[in-house]
Formats: C-alpha cells, structure tokens, sequence
C-alpha cells in the first residue's frame, strides 16, 4: 500500500541516518586521537599571558662597614685610570691575591677600544672593584689654579665624568689635592674648598687619602719609588701611630701607570702579599668608606 508523500518521509529519514553515521564516525576519530580521554578544547594563550620577564636585581646601595677595633681596614685606590699596561696589570694582580679596590678614573683617559673595555670591566666586576669619578678632565688637564678658582666650572667637569664613564655611585676624588666630603664634614684647603661645597650639595662623597705610594717618570716610563718592603712597613706605622683620617683605616693612593712594566707589577705583588700576611688587614672598597654619604 502506498502512502501519499511516502518518498518525502524516505528522503528525510535518510538524512538524518546519514548524518548520525557522521557524528559516530567523528567521535570515534577523536577518541583514538586521546587514547579514550575525553576530548578536551585547548585554546591558544592570551596574548597578555605570556611569561614575566624576571625583575631586575636590586641596584647596589653604598654600605658604611662597622668597624671592629681589632681590624685594619685599607682602601686601596688608584688614580688617573685608564693607563694601559698598568691598570691590567693591577686588576690581574688584585684577581690573582683576592684583593678589592677602588679605581678613580678621568672620563677624557677613556677613549678607544681597549680603555673603554678597562672601565667596562671594573664598572662590571663591582663588588670586588668599584669604578669611581676623577673628574672628566684631570683640571682641564692639570691647570688646577684655573679649575680650583672656577668651581662653577669644576664642578660640572665630575658631573660630565660620572654620566660618560657610567659610574654607579657619586663618588670622586679632586685631581692633585686631597679632601674629604661626608655625613657632617667638608675638608679641603682654601683653595678646593669651595668645588667641595658644590660637590657636597650635589650629593657627592669626596675621598682623600692617607698614604701615597709615590712615582717618578723616565723616558715616558712610571714607576713606584718606594720598595715593596717599604711600602708595607709605611703602612704598618701610619696605622701604629694613628696617622690616618679615620682611626682603624687607612686610604691607600696609587697610579695605574707606575705598575706598567712586569717588574713594577712584582713589587705590587710582593707587597700586598707582605700585608695580606697579617691577619688583622681588611681589603675593601672606598664605598664602605666609614662614613661615607649613602647614595645611589
């Protein structure tokens, strides 16, 4: 017997058997694709969930040591750097003993490749090195009446030397005269006095020193005119007879240049390993300074 639209109801049944098999057959796809998990959508990450770079580390805050009565500390400082051969040789020699020090370096000394690669190293090897302001020209290139009677122009000479040289802390050293700018104090000849004065409202610490290993040139040649014997035992009175800016320290002075011969380095050499002997020496740089003014 024939229905009227029967084909209509064939077609429509059809359809859909067709489109159950099509269903089954992709459930069944995907449950061998997952070993019989069940399928889960995964969607691609927001783009604002992608991973955090790390933070930076904690920039390096000057940090006053606390001095104990029964150690001598020694802040050893060189001057005038970068002055290839000889400040290779003192950071190979303070590498090979263990040995901190601070260099304070004249910005217009940094020019080329291998001078600029020097800074960059003692600027990047901090704590065991501390890279330190000499000015950016040495006053205007040792005119020092002219630079110490012209503070306003003095002054801004440190400022161009910290921001070309990259120095970490504001730390300097006047070029051919010692004096001293801390917490509570301004120390200096009449004649410095006022670039101090400059320095101290803007934030920096000046450094004198205490003893001096001095040099004499020779045909373009520095070199130490002190022995290495000599030189531990002038450090050994100052600190017996107190003769020293701050009881307990003593701030050593140097010159890169002096060491730039391999016998001159030796007598570095022989004579830190004369002190380093003594237990009761501390090496450390001038950013522990006692002190010193707390700035980044």
């Amino acid at each position: 017997m024939r229905y009227p639209g029967g084909w209509r109801f064939k077609a429509v049944a059809f359809s859909f058997l067709m489109a159950t098999v099509a269903i089954n057959c992709n459930n069944t796809g995907s449950a061998g694709k997952n070993s019989g998990a069940d399928s889960v959508a995964v969607l691609p990450p927001a783009a604002d969930s992608a991973a955090v770079p790390p933070p930076p580390p904690p920039k390096p805050v000057i940090t006053p040591i606390v001095i104990d009565s029964n150690k001598r500390y020694i802040f050893i400082t060189f001057d005038d750097g970068p002055q290839p051969p000889g400040t290779g040789n003192c950071l190979n020699t303070f590498k090979s003993l263990g040995i901190k020090a601070t260099f304070f370096m004249v910005a217009n000394h940094a020019d080329g490749k291998e001078r600029r690669e020097l800074v960059d190293a003692i600027r990047n090897s901090y704590p065991q090195y501390l890279l330190a302001n000499h000015s950016k020209s040495h006053a205007f290139g040792d005119h020092y009446q002219y630079f110490y009677h012209n503070p306003e122009k003095a002054a801004p000479d440190f400022f161009e030397a910290q921001q070309k040289l990259d120095i970490m802390f504001k730390i300097a050293r006047l070029p051919g005269n010692s004096a001293w700018v801390r917490q509570g104090e301004v120390k200096g000849s009449a004649l410095v006095k006022p670039v101090c004065l400059l320095l101290d409202s803007a934030g920096y610490n000046v450094i004198g020193w205490d003893e001096e290993w001095g040099f004499k040139t020779h045909d373009g040649y520095s070199y130490p005119v002190e022995s290495a014997e000599r030189m531990a035992r002038m450090i050994n009175n100052d600190f017996e007879q107190h003769h020293t800016h701050t009881r307990n320290t003593l701030v050593w002075l140097a010159h890169d240049r002096m060491f730039g011969r391999q016998n001159f380095k030796d007598s570095l050499y022989k004579c830190l390993s004369i002190l380093k002997k003594d237990p009761r020496y501390v090496f450390e740089t001038i950013d522990h300074y006692p002190g010193i003014k707390p700035n980044n």
